[in-house]
């Protein structure tokens, strides 16, 4: 199949009539927001989104996204590059009731005034959920994962046996302090 532009809107009841399939690429510029939220700009992300009817005629929205992020490693605070690949399924609903009866293999999309669902703010939404908690470089490619770091000194515990041998020392040492 060759390679569309990835439309910005679609209406998924006529798409899924027509069972239409897009493969393409949403560029890069497009993705305001997973660009501020990166290192640095994100690669285009190479789309796949087919529209249909399942055996029990719910129109459906499903596809694949796949990407590579530039973000900030958590350790060493160099940039990592963080493969992504996302599967989406999401059925549209036009009010709260078709939820309950949505199936749980799809999540809801609520469609525009015009009955079109925002298709690139779907794909970065899909892509902005699946960035890592805290990115970091493997261990064995990262700088600072060989060193061991600790902030500020820890106290040795006291025995617990001496801490149970008289309970009130503590209020003796304060009543010695007050004379």
């Amino acid at each position: 199949m060759q390679k569309v532009r990835i439309p910005v809107t679609l209406n998924p009841s006529r798409c899924a009539q027509r069972r239409l399939r897009y493969e393409g690429i949403l560029p890069s510029k497009v993705l305001k927001r997973v660009n501020g939220a990166s290192a640095g700009d994100c690669k285009d992300i190479d789309v796949s989104v087919e529209c249909g009817v399942d055996a029990q005629g719910i129109v459906y929205l499903s596809g694949k996204a796949v990407t590579e992020l530039t973000l900030t490693c958590q350790r060493c605070m160099e940039p990592v590059n963080v493969p992504v690949a996302v599967e989406f399924a999401y059925s549209p609903v036009t009010d709260d009731s078709q939820i309950d009866e949505l199936p749980d293999a799809y999540e809801p999309v609520e469609l525009d005034e015009n009955g079109e669902v925002q298709l690139h703010k779907l794909i970065e939404d899909e892509v902005l959920l699946s960035f890592p908690i805290v990115p970091s470089h493997d261990t064995e490619e990262c700088n600072m994962a060989s060193r061991d770091l600790s902030v500020g000194q820890i106290a040795e515990p006291e025995p617990a046996y001496e801490r149970a041998k008289n309970p009130f020392a503590v209020l003796e040492t304060l009543k010695r302090n007050q004379n």
